[in-house]
Order: structure tokens, then sequence, then C-alpha cells
């Protein structure tokens, strides 16, 4: 029998001490004051969302388009990428 596959990429290969040095500073970016308000909003358009009866399995809040959008879509910056999000084109 085969085994399952697993969700997600694939996992890095970092040393002990690395990977603890990157679990803190993914657990300082992810708390930081805008992280926190961000996560805030999107807990309160999911609830309002479903109380409405909207159907947002699979989907995750756009800030910056103001709606629900499918996960990849919202990961990848509709195929820009996020590497210059949020800063202006020269």
């Amino acid at each position: 029998m085969a085994k399952p596959k697993k969700k997600g990429g694939p996992k890095q290969k970092l040393t002990p001490a690395a990977a603890k040095r990157k679990a803190n500073r993914d657990r300082r970016r992810a708390n930081r004051a805008d992280r926190k308000d961000k996560r805030a909003e999107n807990q309160r358009k999911r609830r309002a969302a479903k109380k409405k009866g909207q159907n947002i399995a699979g989907k995750d809040y756009d800030h910056g388009r103001k709606r629900f959008v499918k996960v990849k879509t919202n990961r990848g910056n509709g195929g820009k990428g996020t590497k210059r999000e949020g800063k202006k084109r020269k």
C-alpha cells in the first residue's frame, strides 16, 4: 500500500540551530502589530461571511482586493509574486 502524500511543499533541510532561529524569526514576523490586525480583520470577515451564508471554503480574505479569493490566488498575488508587493515600481 502506498504512503499518503503530504500536504505542502518540500520541507527545508535546516540544522536544529538554524530551524530554531527560523522559528524565532517567523514568530516575530507573525506577531507584528500589522499582522495581528490583519488576522483579526480576517476572522471578523470570515465570521460575517459565514453568518450571511456565503461559501468561503478554501478561500482567504485578500486585504488588497477587499474580498475572499482562492488561497492559491492570494498567495501568489495574482501571478506577480509578493517580492515587490506594496512598493512602487520603477
